[in-house]
């Protein structure tokens, strides 16, 4: 998968994707990410990327002309005309809530492109040529590239072969609507705390039933509301 970022800080993604799981994927050329200027896009000499907002208020807007260019340099085609196997997506507010099933999505496209916003937000034009608006959460950051990261991060793990053991993706949080069981690993007896005896019984179909069973519950306490619209959409 090939992933394109468009930010005014694109220096801060190299830490972040040069390490862990991040760089080994990349090494073995299962994802390809590279993050661009916007202000590589413009084409004034003071480079802007914003300005006043019509209508007046406090703060500045993203312009739409530098992402415009920037995703039509990067996708080869006109940013109205889209293939199947491309997403662009914008992370603001106002997008859908990032969740498990959106992130299965993304990471079936041959190439992502993530647009990230600044100051007091983007150019309302900017959403007729993006595919997806996206938002971490009822909150508001600084900027998109922290939302990038956390998409980039959970996108690039569902690729296959990205991750060691691919079947343990099927038992992850929200992988199925539900909160994964809770995990041990020795001693198994710690502070007094002692790892649950049926895992460490050797009877594989009781392990199984007690995860599922665990899994239900931690859902149903701690976040009931996984478990409705689980079974909504049952």
């Amino acid at each position: 998968m090939k992933i394109d970022i468009i930010s005014i800080f694109p220096e801060v993604f190299e830490p972040v994707f040069s390490v862990g799981m991040s760089r080994l994927a990349q090494e073995r050329g299962l994802i390809d990410i590279n993050a661009h200027d916007l202000r590589d896009f413009t084409e004034d000499k003071h480079r802007q990327v914003d300005d006043e907002p019509y209508g007046g208020g406090p703060g500045m807007i993203m312009k739409p002309e530098p992402f415009f260019a920037a995703l039509k340099s990067l996708v080869g085609e006109s940013p109205f005309v889209l293939s199947g196997g491309h997403r662009t997506i914008l992370l603001t507010p106002q997008g859908k809530k990032l969740n498990q099933k959106m992130l299965s999505e993304f990471s079936r496209a041959k190439h992502l492109v993530v647009l990230c916003g600044r100051y007091e937000g983007v150019d309302a034009r900017v959403g007729t040529f993006v595919t997806d608006e996206v938002s971490l959460g009822d909150y508001v950051l600084s900027g998109g590239e922290i939302g990038a990261m956390v998409l980039v991060d959970s996108v690039g793990r569902l690729i296959s072969g990205v991750l060691g053991g691919e079947a343990s993706l099927d038992e992850e949080s929200f992988s199925n609507g539900l909160l994964e069981y809770p995990q041990y690993t020795r001693p198994a007896s710690w502070l007094g705390f002692e790892v649950p005896p049926v895992l460490t019984s050797g009877d594989h179909k009781a392990i199984r039933e007690w995860r599922a069973a665990r899994a239900r519950f931690m859902t149903q306490t701690k976040r009931p509301d996984l478990l409705e619209e689980r079974e909504t959409d049952l």
